[in-house]
């Protein structure tokens, strides 16, 4: 047996941790700018209704402000629900190809260094089914399809 295997296992093993923290903090990090760009939007829209009230001169104006201020409301909304929804999308697709690359990534660093000590090929078969749903990102809607 290689007596550098436990370190290398060991390497891959944080190397592959390494990775994933820093997948969750970009990831976190995409959540952050979106929820600062919306509170940047509301500041705003806060902003303009102040004014309006500001600038209204009589009854009969006050009273479509809050008319108008629920339109704008429910149109900034639905804005900022299609945004969110574009970032959680855009987030996770970043996330899943990074972990597959990470987890790939792994996979090889672990298969080369079993592969030194002389047993790779039943360390590949041992993993196959493991990895197999991250190495062909196709076959996952194909699978529930099927059921």
């Amino acid at each position: 047996m290689n007596n550098e295997l436990p370190i290398q296992l060991y390497k891959a093993n944080a190397e592959l941790q390494l990775q994933i923290t820093r997948l969750l903090q970009e990831s976190g990090h995409r959540w952050l700018e979106a929820m600062q760009q919306l509170s940047a939007g509301s500041v705003e829209e806060t902003t303009a209704r102040i004014q309006s009230l500001q600038q209204a001169a009589d009854w009969q104006t006050l009273a479509t402000l809050p008319s108008e201020v629920f339109r704008r409301l429910y149109q900034g909304r639905v804005g900022d629900a299609q945004a969110l929804a574009e970032t959680a999308a855009k987030s996770q697709s970043a996330f899943v190809d990074g972990l597959r690359q990470a987890l790939t990534i792994w996979q090889a660093s672990v298969s080369e260094t079993v592969g030194a000590s002389g047993d790779a090929a039943s360390f590949a078969h041992l993993f196959q089914p493991w990895t197999q749903p991250w190495s062909a990102p196709a076959a996952t809607p194909q699978r529930k399809a099927e059921k």
